[in-house]
């Protein structure tokens, strides 16, 4: 099994990194810094044409979209418990990492990214106060989630629910939300950021959890 995770600190390829290192496999983590404008070389952008992260290669197969990312890793390695195995848990934990993948995150995005929906400047402002705004409400829904973690999102094992969890909490520091107003949400990322496999992936990001700075 030959794996290869391209994967931006602090960017949502933390979650596959993350279960990668959880599954104890063997994989090769290529850095692409996003700031540098790696994702736009021709090199990389031969592999993924829109010049996002993650990507994963496995035996030579390039695999881009986190929510395939995940599933193909859940497939080939179900011991990881990457998600739940099947059931009403399984359609419960998939239909919450598409919520996650296809509206918190783009929310966040509008906040962290408005020219990438507007060329006007005051357009970009107003579409940043309300995305934090409905960002707050999204994250007030995953604490509702946390506060009845037991342990972890679903169930007995950590998965890439709580690692999607992390990230989208640690991006709010950034649009002014402070983690710890989310005790639940907060208390369940940094137990996951303390599992041994999962700190390797945050120390090899260099992530600081709470990035929040008061005004």
């Amino acid at each position: 099994m030959s794996l290869k995770l391209f994967f931006a600190p602090g960017a949502c390829s933390f979650v596959p990194h993350s279960m990668l290192e959880l599954a104890g496999v063997n994989f090769e983590p290529a850095m692409v810094k996003l700031h540098k404008g790696e994702q736009r070389t021709a090199d990389y952008l031969a592999l993924n044409p829109r010049g996002q992260v993650p990507v994963l290669v496995d035996d030579g197969v390039v695999i881009t979209q986190i929510v395939a990312i995940l599933l193909h890793l859940d497939a080939k390695v179900p011991q990881a418990h990457i998600l739940p195995a099947s059931g009403m848990e399984r359609t419960r934990a998939l239909s919450l990492l598409a919520w996650m993948n296809n509206t918190v995150h783009p929310t966040f995005t509008h906040f962290f990214m408005p020219q990438k929906f507007s060329d006007d400047e005051a357009a970009q402002k107003a579409m940043q106060r309300f995305a934090v705004a409905r960002y707050r409400e999204c994250l007030a829904e995953i604490e509702a989630l946390a506060t009845e973690a037991s342990p972890w999102l679903f169930g007995e094992h950590p998965g890439a629910l709580d690692a999607y969890a992390l990230t989208l909490l640690r991006w709010g520091g950034y649009a002014g939300i402070d983690p710890t107003s989310l005790p639940a949400t907060w208390t369940l990322v940094q137990r996951f950021a303390a599992l041994p496999a999962v700190a390797l992936a945050v120390e090899r990001e260099r992530l600081e959890l709470n990035v929040y700075k008061a005004a």
